[in-house]
């Protein structure tokens, strides 16, 4: 395991009496420089590493002293294969002991198992310099084995073609011109300081695992992230026109950085996308353009991209890697994690699908900043509802911050982000397919027995999913309260956390009238019934809740007629 970075504060230079103390992000990490020949590795790491207190390693100097020859003897007796071996153990052995600051040689980081471990123990820092820059730093250096073969211009150009894609999965890309040595340390220092490294959870289950990450610019540096999980960089992007005007050439640009191959597939905006004939649409283009089975499909949207997407690729040639990158706070904290995927028919929603798990999830919390408010509250439903299941000490954090979330608080979405997906994760580990006869994954549908017959009433895209659930949850609560299972005043709370962050928690707030003959007649078409009996979930309280199907239908219409609908 890594150590402890040293702070800059403890062991500044007296030269330079600024230097800030390092943030506790960097603690325990050591600093790897990799690039191209000539970008300066050792001499900005040299300096790098004096200005941290830390001990400054030149990876091809340990194997020279490791081996006693020179790089240059090590190619010509041995071969670069047996070079690349021995690196890899020099570099692994070093991040292995204290901090340190590591240059590496040009084509370390091309070794899958050395990016492994540098992404493990350290902080990677790619120096990028420009070819003019490149071409004159190493000038007459004939010690460089791999530019003796030709005009260094050609080499270096097909090194840059080769080996960028790969860099550009370092945790931090530094520009580096032909500014003096101290200036371009100066700007690796300060991306140090500057760096923020989304939150990972990593969800485990019995057939598979993935990570959910939680962070700003993730959709930027999607390349990177997905490198090291897909197993080819050639991937479809699903997303909607609404997503794709505003995302998708961050996306694209992200992906080629890191020289994958994406094709983007466009839907219609809205939940009438999740039919037969767009996904026969996305389908038969994913086909026509020569998928391969190890080609990824990438749903970059909301929950509706989400589920069309997934089950695109489900159903793909039997089963395709797949992503999810969710732009709106539902998707985010809901549909994108779990592996539930489907599309709608006329019978109802969500009632043609699979199970297929993402490779990882990317909740880019910057993407939040461009949703209206009404879909920020819409998702907020879906993080209280983790607490109103089965974490009271959540739903507290929820009334305490809620309005901070919904409000466009950075801080408070990424918590709030990262502690919903975790209890998801812990329900879903425990009961993958929702096989459990009770208390498993079917406790997440708390709400939505209530929820999806409100859609099917007022039609998809009438009312939110969000605001269909926080009305369904308010319902549920009551129903509890009616029939003795939890404290009336549970409800009322949980009715008036809804109200206060802007969501519809009780049907009168919909302004719409209501018929519960046709709202129970929808309940009974849903996927959740079994053995023809209505399935709810229910509490004993906050955080206590329960399934059940033994709930009498007389109390769940006495319930909607007591909230204002009709016959």
């Amino acid at each position: 395991m890594p150590r402890v970075l040293a702070s800059a504060a403890m062991t500044r230079n007296s030269a330079l009496p600024d230097i800030p103390r390092l943030p506790d992000r960097l603690t325990g990490r050591s600093i790897v420089l990799v690039g191209l020949m000539g970008a300066g590795k050792t001499s900005i790491g040299r300096r790098l590493a004096a200005r941290l207190g830390l001990p400054f390693r030149d990876a091809d100097a340990e194997i020279e002293a490791a081996a006693g020859a020179s790089v240059p003897e090590i190619f010509e007796r041995f071969g670069e294969a047996e070079f690349r071996a021995g690196e890899r153990r020099v570099i692994a052995r070093l991040l292995a002991g204290d901090p340190l600051v590591l240059a590496t040689g040009g084509g370390a980081y091309m070794d899958q198992a050395t990016r492994a471990t540098i992404r493990r123990e350290a902080v990677c820092v790619w120096l990028r310099a420009r070819l003019p820059t490149l071409l004159r730093r190493v000038a007459g250096r004939s010690h460089r084995p791999l530019l003796n073969s030709g005009p260094p211009n050609d080499i270096l150009q097909r090194l840059m073609t080769i080996r960028h894609p790969i860099y550009a999965e370092a945790d931090i890309v530094v520009d580096c011109g032909d500014e003096n040595p101290d200036t371009t340390t100066t700007h690796v220092l300060d991306a140090l300081l500057a760096w923020e490294p989304p939150r990972r959870l990593h969800v485990a289950l019995s057939s598979s695992s993935y990570d959910v990450v939680v962070g700003g610019n993730l959709i930027a540096r999607a390349g990177a992230l997905l490198a090291p999980v897909l197993p080819q960089k050639r991937a479809f992007v699903v997303t909607d026109q609404n997503v794709a005007d505003l995302h998708l050439a961050t996306l694209l640009a992200g992906l080629a950085e890191a020289g994958f191959d994406a094709i983007p597939i466009v839907v219609p905006h809205g939940e009438t996308s999740k039919s037969l004939e767009i996904f026969d649409s996305v389908t038969d283009q994913m086909l026509a353009a020569g998928v391969e089975r190890r080609t990824a499909v990438i749903a970059l949207g909301g929950g509706v991209v989400g589920d069309l997407a997934g089950f695109a690729a489900a159903a793909t040639l039997r089963g395709l890697p797949f992503v999810q990158v969710p732009t709106t706070l539902l998707s985010q904290v809901d549909s994108s994690v779990g592996g539930k995927t489907g599309i709608n028919s006329r019978h109802g929603k969500n009632l043609l699908g699979a199970f297929h798990q993402p490779r990882i999830v990317l909740a880019d919390t910057s993407v939040l900043a461009t949703l209206p408010p009404r879909e920020l509250r819409a998702g907020y439903a879906e993080i209280a509802k983790a607490g109103l299941i089965g974490d009271a000490a959540f739903f507290d954090w929820c009334e305490a911050n809620g309005a901070a979330v919904v409000g466009g608080e950075r801080a408070a979405q990424a918590e709030a982000i990262f502690r919903a997906c975790a209890f998801k994760a812990q329900v879903v580990g425990d009961d993958e397919r929702e096989e459990k006869p009770s208390d498993g994954r079917a406790l997440l549908n708390l709400g939505h027995t209530f929820g999806h017959a409100l859609e099917a009433e007022l039609g998809f895209g009438n009312i939110l999913h969000g605001e269909a659930v926080a009305t369904g949850i308010g319902l549920a609560f009551r129903l509890s309260a009616n029939l003795g299972l939890c404290p009336q005043t549970d409800a009322e709370r949980v009715v008036a956390h809804f109200t206060a962050i802007g969501l519809p928690a009780e049907l009168a707030m919909l302004n719409r009238r209501l018929s519960a003959e046709r709202l129970v007649g929808h309940m009974r078409r849903d996927k959740k019934v079994r053995d023809g009996r209505l399935n709810f979930v229910l509490v004993r309280g906050i955080g206590r809740a329960f399934t059940s199907s033994d709930v009498p239908p007389d109390a769940v219409v006495d319930l909607l007629r007591t909230e204002g609908c009709g016959e």
